[in-house]
């Protein structure tokens, strides 16, 4: 049972319309709007991420997606109106392991992602009228892994908001930073963005999440990355995708992009 997996307790999904239930909706609006992102820790009652993390290892280990890229914070060849050399375009490298959808059926991480209640209530936070499961078969829920000497280096997000949940947090490094809204949709602010990738911006920040943390991100315009994981203990984080229109599917080529095959 959904219960027996979140703490509806702490965050009452289930109870929507209730005084409970808007008051979290209106503290988590809150949040993203002073920070560009809300967490709810302990979203998993206790020892439900060991037992999700129980449930993808033998996948993670022997069947993932190892995807290495080397590219600039916005994961485009060139911009047009910057120098090839300009600071904003600096090179940085990302290295990750993905379990897909499709590997995991029957998982508690794919029966939080359908939880109808957890969809309603993201939609609730992030404005939208409605949001949707995707309907991908791969792409809907993923599972990312960061071993030693791996990160998720300096981008934006492509879509408005990203939901994720820390399933294992490693033994050191992995911390989650972020620059919130270092550029906006008028002002791309390069010399901005030269300075966070030169480590000189005062205000960008370190977010030191635990296993079990439920994340909504406003990454779009806020600049982040998952620093370099050190020891034995990979990070492990599930990313749910919703969408505010139903049905949505990868392309082929987005799939084997992202998952090194089709389906």
């Amino acid at each position: 049972m959904i219960n027996d997996i979140l703490d509806l307790d702490r965050y009452p999904l289930d109870r929507e319309g209730s005084p409970e239930w808007q008051h979290l909706v209106e503290d988590s609006i809150a949040a993203l709007k002073a920070n560009g992102m809300f967490n709810l820790e302990g979203f998993l009652r206790p020892g439900v991420a060991e037992k999700a993390v129980a449930e993808i290892r033998p996948v993670m280990d022997m069947r993932s997606h190892p995807h290495k890229r080397v590219h600039n914070i916005y994961f485009k060849p060139s911009i047009p109106e910057l120098a090839p050399d300009h600071p904003a375009l600096r090179k940085v490298e990302t290295i990750s392991h993905t379990v897909c959808a499709d590997q995991i059926p029957g998982s508690i991480v794919l029966s939080i992602y359908d939880y109808e209640p957890l969809v309603r209530f993201l939609a609730a936070t992030m404005g939208k009228p409605q949001l949707h499961v995707m309907q991908d078969p791969l792409a809907r829920a993923n599972v990312m892994g960061y071993r030693a000497g791996e990160a998720l280096n300096w981008h934006f997000d492509r879509s408005e908001f990203t939901t994720t949940l820390l399933l294992q947090a490693p033994e050191r490094g992995g911390d989650f930073e972020y620059r919130t809204d270092l550029r906006s949709d008028d002002n791309p602010n390069y010399d901005g963005v030269a300075r966070l990738l030169e480590g000189r911006d005062p205000e960008a920040k370190v977010l030191r999440m635990k296993a079990g943390t439920l994340n909504v991100f406003r990454g779009k315009n806020t600049a982040h990355q998952v620093t370099t994981v050190e020891g034995e203990r990979e990070r492990m984080i599930a990313v749910f995708s919703y969408y505010e229109r139903p049905g949505v599917m990868f392309t082929e080529e987005e799939r084997i992009g992202f998952y090194g095959r089709a389906a």
